[in-house]
């Protein structure tokens, strides 16, 4: 992976000198993946009280201490470049995406959540939220290869948790119900797609290959392998066991039954 991304920073200097200075700060004159990637996100998420040489030790820090983080945005980067189209080097992913960069600041903020650094994890998460228009709460739960899609508008409550190679549009919200329950938010299996605007509450189970339509409100339970639509959604069809809607991000088929207007 940081071999490809070196070679592809490189073809894109020579291609465009313009960028060679830019690329060079932000890829090359890194040794390692990690480092290159804490980079990035210090710059992107500076700002006058938050000098970004102090966010490059804190996001390289974890990334050493955590090695899981380092699996979990490798696969990231694959789940963004194999699933949108308009993605055509893995080097993008990292520079240019801003649903990939909320993540990985996600990623650290959890960390030092769960580590007992809850005020920065706290302040990480705030910067976040007005840069990249991502709002995911330090102790929410995320698999590894998600993906979000444009991203702006996305919001992730306190107790939800993510699985393994979910995709999301923009303005997905997994949104709390109550204040007393101990779990307030939802729980989003492996393999899922969630469309654009799709709004889930509570304490609710989306199954694992579950695909959710566009705009849906989705207030129960879904069953795996399920394509759920509308306000409040309902199970149109099923997924074959086979198919990963996350995957494929198709997002046309199986919603539609047999209407008349």
């Amino acid at each position: 992976m940081w071999s490809a991304v070196r070679r592809e920073a490189r073809s894109n200097s020579e291609r465009e000198p313009m960028l060679a200075s830019f690329l060079y700060s932000a890829i090359l004159a890194h040794e390692t993946l990690e480092r290159a990637l804490a980079f990035i996100l210090a710059n992107k998420l500076e700002s006058k009280s938050l000098l970004s040489t102090q966010l490059l030790d804190i996001f390289y820090d974890c990334f050493v201490a955590d090695p899981g983080i380092t699996e979990a945005f490798t696969a990231d980067i694959m789940a963004f470049h194999e699933r949108d189209p308009a993605c055509e080097q893995y080097s993008m992913v990292m520079l240019y995406f801003k649903g990939f960069q909320a993540i990985q600041t996600h990623r650290v903020a959890h960390h030092l959540w769960t580590t007992g650094r809850r005020a920065l994890a706290l302040t990480l998460q705030s910067r976040a939220s007005q840069v990249f228009h991502v709002d995911m709460h330090p102790a929410a739960q995320l698999g590894k290869g998600v993906m979000m899609d444009h991203a702006t508008g996305v919001v992730v409550g306190e107790t939800a948790e993510i699985g393994d190679n979910v995709s999301m549009l923009h303005h997905v919200t997994l949104g709390g119900s109550g204040t007393r329950q101990k779990r307030r938010h939802p729980r989003v299996g492996n393999g899922v797609l969630l469309g654009a605007g799709v709004c889930i509450l509570g304490a609710v189970d989306i199954g694992n290959g579950t695909k959710i339509g566009a705009g849906s409100m989705v207030m129960n339970d879904i069953p795996e392998h399920s394509v759920a639509v509308g306000v409040p959604a309902v199970v149109m069809g099923k997924v074959a066991s086979s198919v990963q809607p996350a995957e494929d991000m198709d997002q046309t088929k199986g919603y539609i039954g047999d209407w008349i207007i």
